[in-house]
């Protein structure tokens, strides 16, 4: 290794990384406490108004606050969706593929693949 590359390293190392810290500085805990009660206790001092228009805890920035919760018609439509039940693959099967949504057929395909090399994954293991 020469010289030039060695101080490069140690150049980049030292000053081009930046440090990272936690988003909300906590209080660093007095010696023999365990810390579990002053955090119910600052829960409890919220105002309801507060605990019904923020998100705490949401905050990932050092220097940000916790993000206001907006009302619904400010957020994207999918974003209702997401939790929605989707039919398993024993469901699926039992429906005609033709009449199936796109959506589903491709649902159908992604599961229908998956228990395929499961299945010849087990018979691979079992020779």
């Amino acid at each position: 290794m020469n010289i030039v590359g060695f101080s490069r390293r140690i150049a980049v190392s030292k000053g081009a990384i930046g440090v990272r810290g936690f988003a909300a500085g906590g209080a660093k805990s007095k010696k023999g406490s365990k810390g579990g009660a002053g955090d119910a206790l600052k829960a409890s001092a919220l105002s309801n108004e507060q605990k019904s228009t923020t998100v705490f805890g949401a905050n990932i920035i050092k220097d940000g606050a916790d993000p206001k919760i907006l009302p619904d018609t400010e957020y994207p439509d999918w974003l209702w969706h997401l939790l929605d039940k989707r039919p398993p693959l024993s469901e699926l099967r039992r429906k005609n593929i033709d009449t199936l949504p796109f959506e589903d057929l491709k649902r159908f395909v992604k599961l229908d693949n998956r228990a395929r090399i499961k299945e010849n994954n087990a018979m691979k293991a079992k020779n």
